[in-house]
């Protein structure tokens, strides 16, 4: 789906929207259609549109996080989150369009570039969200584990990952004995992100202005939202993040937290080709063998990070896995390969209490997109309603730092585009849609070249 196609269906998810300029948006392009929108009064909006019907379930437990945050806790909380503005349905797929923030994403290299300024609020951003109410969780239901039963999970994610029969028998070996090492995963479970990465941490200048992607909330192992840390290749800088990060905790981190960190960034890789399986992706599961293969020799040549408190054990044959029940993640991001070394901090774990484990949403076979309907956040109707949210937000001006500029000329052929996307948003109920594609001025369209 195009830029053009999401600024039509966003005029009609948002009663009064009229789109004079649009672009692309990075996302993860596995599950996600995204652009950045800006508006006749100069005010910018994110659209994202799901590929497939877990991409939306996700986008739609995100919508419920997100209205479980009070405002006493966003108040409490040192970066922004993003407000739901309205959302369209389409057949089983429902568009997503959210409030700007001000703010724009680096790579990792840009971040290790910002210095012990940007590492503090880093630090300071990952501890806000690990001490946030566990209850802020279980009420909406979302899932729970405690560090035994976190580990388990993964053990079983790792005789499923064996089944494929695409892993190197090193690499296996190696997770397996830091699964086992009892002592690497005493920790006390904290509210998690699930899927915080450089790419859902917006920045102007060295500030984090907030944090997006809230669709994989839940209890567990802190070290998961440190596991895209590790490729960073600067030791100074991952040092002031965790001193930063402990300082802030309301609790002192385990000893062993960049360690399962470590553990989390290889084993990425494992669970991205069980992905590729589950979504028949031959393309996915190449790519996957590639990394693994790549991590193997890195690993064979330098040592690896260290994943584990005792020493590994000498390579020799595994036994097969059989009979093994499939264990397959809502969601799991592209990995990165790393051997740069880390940091690991040392002070004393704690026990954590028990907690019962609730199911991730199956992945669904994706439906084809059918008729275009809006859909409130309270039922699905043939009118778009604005989401309850989106009195509470306020998109920033376009002068903002991160606007970028706006280019003076549009192609016809994108204004054409335009309308016949928002003819088919418009023809998808037997009555008008408000906000539908009638009301946008495609002529004054223009595209926004954004910078990465």
């Amino acid at each position: 789906m195009t830029a053009i196609e999401l600024a039509a269906i966003a005029s009609a998810a948002v009663p009064g929207l009229n789109v004079t300029a649009f672009g692309p948006e990075p996302d993860d392009a596995a599950d996600f259609n995204a652009a950045l929108l800006v508006d006749s009064e100069n005010r910018r909006w994110r659209v994202r549109a799901p590929k497939h019907a877990e991409a939306s379930t996700r986008l739609e437990t995100e919508r419920e996080v997100l209205r479980a945050f009070s405002p006493a806790i966003r108040a409490e909380l040192p970066f922004l989150l993003p407000t739901v503005a309205g959302t369209v349905r389409q057949g089983e797929l429902i568009t997503f369009v959210y409030s700007h923030i001000v703010g724009r994403a680096e790579s990792v290299e840009e971040l290790a570039s910002g210095g012990p300024a940007l590492a503090l609020e880093i630090g300071a951003a990952i501890a806000a969200i690990h001490d946030l109410p566990q209850e802020l969780v279980t009420n909406a239901d979302l899932p729970s584990y405690t560090a035994n039963e976190f580990r388990q999970r993964k053990l079983n994610e790792l005789d499923q990952a064996a089944t494929t029969g695409k892993i190197p028998p090193s690499l296996l070996l190696r997770w397996e004995h830091a699964m086992e090492d009892v002592a690497l995963w005493r920790f006390n479970a904290s509210v998690v992100h699930g899927d915080l990465h450089e790419d859902n941490i917006l920045l102007d200048g060295t500030t984090v202005t907030a944090v997006m992607g809230w669709t994989d909330l839940r209890i567990g192992d802190p070290a998961d939202d440190f596991a895209w840390l590790v490729a960073i290749n600067d030791p100074a800088f991952v040092d002031t993040v965790m001193q930063a990060y402990a300082a802030a905790r309301n609790e002192a981190p385990d000893p062993h937290l960049l360690r399962r960190a470590a553990l989390s960034a290889e084993f990425a890789l494992a669970q991205w080709l069980v992905k590729g399986f589950a979504a028949d992706s031959a393309r996915m599961v190449a790519d996957a063998e590639t990394m693994l293969l790549t991590l193997k020799a890195d690993i064979d040549a330098h040592g690896g990070q260290p994943i584990s408190t005792e020493p590994a054990p000498a390579s020799g044959p595994l036994p097969v896995v059989t009979g093994v029940v499939p264990v397959v993640n809502a969601h799991v991001a592209v990995p990165k390969v790393t051997t740069a070394p880390i940091p690991v901090a040392e002070p004393e774990p704690t026990q954590t209490a028990a907690a019962k484990p609730a199911e991730e949403p199956a992945a669904k076979p994706a439906a084809d997109a059918g008729e275009t309907v809006a859909d409130s956040t309270e039922d699905s109707t043939a009118e778009p309603v604005q989401d309850p949210d989106a009195n509470d937000a306020v998109a920033p001006d376009a002068g903002t730092p991160d606007a970028g500029t706006v280019p003076t000329d549009a192609s016809d052929s994108a204004a054409e585009s335009a309308a016949e996307a928002k003819s088919e948003v418009g023809e998808a109920t037997s009555e008008p849609v408000a906000g539908s594609g009638e009301d946008v001025d495609t002529t004054a369209m223009k595209v926004i070249p954004l910078k990465k």
